[in-house]
């Protein structure tokens, strides 16, 4: 996301801090240790983006990047399939703005 257009203008100068909660939050939603919770408290994904700007393109960006990262990542079908889902709802769950 670090090069992207649409995405960058939404992030920090430094990516490492969002870096880490995006992964301490998949790691606990995919049934991992709890560091991401026991760190922030309740993940409420929706109230932590709507200080941002989120339209379709935004949504279709990150999805891009996702599904991308899935790819690569060598898992099952299976598993990519679940994951695919789970970023799809997600990602159309954070939209914020029209457009």
């Amino acid at each position: 996301m670090a090069g992207d257009p649409v995405l960058r203008p939404l992030y920090p100068d430094d990516l490492g801090p969002p870096r880490a909660r995006l992964t301490g939050f998949l790691v606990q939603y995919w049934g991992g240790p709890t560091t991401y919770s026991e760190e922030r408290g309740h993940p409420r994904l929706r109230m932590r983006h709507a200080p941002f700007a989120i339209g379709s393109a935004e949504r279709e960006a990150w999805w891009h990047h996702m599904a991308a990262a899935v790819t690569a990542s060598g898992a099952g079908p299976r598993e990519q399939a679940e994951l695919l889902a789970y970023f799809e709802s997600a990602s159309a769950a954070m939209v914020n703005t029209p457009g």
